[in-house]
């Protein structure tokens, strides 16, 4: 069945960054994937996680900087990154900010993401 999403449900977080939610658990009551474009300021960063679902995220502006237990790995604008459930990430972004589209299977949860207190 075809489903029409009309609106996203904005999350809020803290440190600034804007999460619309398209997809997921929030706006559209999917569990099995979400869909969220982020804009995230200058200078930006979140507790590293350790999450239970594999992430999927495109750069539309600005660089993301992803930190895992190989180094720190910068994604530009027109650039994509992949991350696997349990693998160990930071985010974070440039003095520029960021915007960005997230895919997560299965959805994000709060509960899933394992972040660090």
């Amino acid at each position: 069945m075809v489903r029409k999403i009309e609106n996203a449900t904005r999350i809020p977080v803290p440190g600034g960054k804007i999460i619309d939610e398209y997809v997921g658990r929030v706006n559209s009551g999917d569990d099995r994937i979400s869909i969220a474009h982020m804009t995230a300021p200058a200078g930006w960063d979140e507790p590293a996680q350790a999450p239970e679902f594999a992430e999927y995220t495109l750069v539309l502006r600005g660089t993301v900087l992803v930190e895992h237990d190989g180094g720190v790995t910068e994604v530009h604008a027109g650039q994509a990154f992949a991350c696997e459930p349990g693998e160990r990430v930071r985010y974070s972004c440039g003095t520029e900010g960021a915007e960005y589209v997230a895919v997560c299977l299965p959805a994000f949860s709060p509960e899933t993401a394992n972040r660090d207190e």
